[in-house]
């Protein structure tokens, strides 16, 4: 072996006996974070909305200057660690997914940066920034009904991460002009406060709220006072028709909150109570066919539990394209019940109840199944009433980095709805290739099948693309008041393309979809043409 075939090897070992030493270290560094290491430096990084790696052209560096940068301070205000804090890397993950929910940023990690020797961590927390000022207009389409809308919307005014909204909007309902705000850090704490007014061509809209919510799952309390007063058009359907209308008031008010003792053996029980006043007015129409529901007053005070398990799995190419995910593969429920009472100036004696539950599971690597249910109801005289139970499952077999097949499957029940309401199914609810709210019942299901893409396609790096093939199935049994009866399971097939926003801080993907319905009578369109934005694939 010649001598240089020697000092090369003599090299590679001693390298190797390097990088043993290192990874050595880094166990020790790591054991000893586990003995009172406390948090150092926190860095924050605010990247801009269009990365600078490479040459930018003079429209993206245009939008870069003319966008107001996320303040550190935001940012700050949103860590659930401080410096000098005992270093917790759940902590640090729970962080980056409160920072990941923020439409105003595109993503967000948080690692550690360098481990000193005063037992101190320091933290790197970044953040992509997105555009927030989004002026423009929309239009929709689905179940054969248009919708379009102007608006001005900003969710990081001058970098505060405050929310302003302005948009006049028309759908199949009504016509309307909205305004809003929503401050999530009031003075830079955890308290969020919401203001929003709406002006409608049948009625209007105020809400007003201040509230202190769980806010990570070792948040200790909670506190909110809400109120609602809206009036509108209530209208009924068959076969996509509006056969009735009455006009209704709808006002309510609650104050309450929760107590926890926080994160414990990886699960977190909250105690909650509260006091609900919830008031609907009716009042007929010139349109109106039947007779207007009762006034319906229901006063009660109520109390609930709920338990949370910390269970996540940071994914990408599920329900976004190309965004990392927080898929919740944990267990939690949540019950509340309560009692409205005519002595303290509810219409009748009820029993108030609702609840929720929810459990993810990853059966084996890159599948994932997840089930969710929902009630709420009263009960009156020994007697369900305006009672629903919904029950649903989402799954997910990843087959590539960029091709999912997904499968979802609801059913829904319904016992004595009030007059007002109805359980619909139709192009607004996931039947794709018919007219929305088409057929109504006392029970509803429905079976959705996509092949899922994902590309790296990014056109003028704005959009996410991706595309989908889909099947959906779904009927409806029982008998509504308004609607004609059953036409039994309806199927339809289509093709869909997806676009992701990438730098906006609208969040939503939008979709365009073509479904041909397979099902139905002559009253159906052979093909229906689809648009709209919704918060997931």
């Amino acid at each position: 072996m010649k001598p240089r075939h020697v000092a090369v090897a003599v090299c590679c070992c001693l390298c190797i006996l390097a990088d043993l030493a290192r990874a050595d270290d880094d166990a020790q560094d790591a054991a000893r974070l586990h003995e009172g290491a406390r948090i150092g430096r926190i860095q924050i990084l605010v990247d801009d909305v269009f990365e600078q790696e490479d040459p930018l052209s003079a429209p993206y560096r245009l939008a870069n200057a003319l966008h107001i940068a996320t303040h550190v301070k935001t940012i700050a205000d949103q860590l659930l660690f401080h410096t000098g804090d005992v270093y917790d890397p759940r902590t640090l993950e729970e962080s980056a997914r409160l920072l990941r929910e923020q439409r105003y940023l595109g993503d967000a990690s948080i690692e550690p940066l360098r481990y000193n020797d005063d037992n101190s961590v320091d933290v790197m927390v970044r953040v992509r920034d997105v555009w927030t000022m989004s002026p423009g207009i929309s239009f929709g389409r689905q179940g054969g009904a248009n919708s379009a809308s102007v608006e001005f919307e900003d969710t990081n005014f001058l970098g505060l991460g405050k929310q302003i909204s302005a948009e006049r909007s028309s759908d199949v309902d009504r016509q309307a002009w909205r305004f809003g705000y929503r401050d999530p850090h009031l003075f830079g704490s955890w308290w969020r406060l919401g203001v929003a007014y709406g002006d409608l061509s049948d009625g209007s809209e105020k809400s007003l709220s201040l509230s202190r919510p769980f806010y990570s799952l070792d948040s200790r309390w909670s506190f909110t006072a809400a109120a609602d007063d809206a009036t509108s058009t209530r209208s009924q359907y068959s076969l996509g028709e509006i056969v009735d209308q009455f006009s209704m008031r709808e006002r309510r008010f609650e104050i309450g909150g929760g107590w926890s003792d926080g994160l414990r053996d990886g699960w977190t029980r909250r105690y909650l109570a509260g006091i609900r006043y919830e008031l609907r007015d009716f009042a007929p129409l010139e349109s109106s066919v039947a007779a207007v529901p009762d006034r319906r007053a229901l006063n009660y005070p109520w109390f609930g539990i709920e338990l949370i398990e910390d269970q996540y799995r940071k994914t990408r190419n599920l329900d976004q394209i190309g965004r990392v995910e927080d898929l919740y593969l944990g267990r939690s429920a949540r019950l509340e019940a309560g009692y409205a009472s005519t002595a303290l100036g509810s219409t009748r004696d009820a029993l108030m109840l609702s609840g929720s539950a929810q459990a993810g599971f990853e059966p084996a690597p890159d599948r994932y199944l997840v089930y969710k249910s929902t009630f709420h109801g009263r009960v009156e005289d020994g007697e369900l009433h305006d009672a629903l139970l919904e029950l649903g499952g989402r799954y997910y077999l990843r087959q590539s980095p960029r091709r999912v097949l997904f499968a979802a499957a609801t059913a829904s029940f319904a016992a004595a709805l009030d007059p007002e309401e109805q359980l619909l199914l139709g192009g607004d609810s996931g039947l794709r290739g018919y007219p929305l709210r088409y057929q109504a019942g006392t029970t509803r299901a429905l079976v959705t099948l996509e092949e899922r893409f994902y590309t790296r396609w990014q056109p003028l790096k704005l959009f996410n693309v991706g595309a989908a093939v889909f099947f959906d199935a779904g009927r409806t049994w029982g008998s509504d008041p308004y609607a004609q009866p059953s036409l039994g399971w309806l199927r339809d097939v289509g093709i869909g393309l997806r676009l992701g926003s990438v730098r906006s801080g609208l969040g939503n993907v939008l979709h365009i979809d073509i479904a041909c319905p397979l099902d139905g009578g002559d009253d159906i369109d052979s093909v229906q043409f689809l648009i709209q934005t919704r918060r997931s694939f």
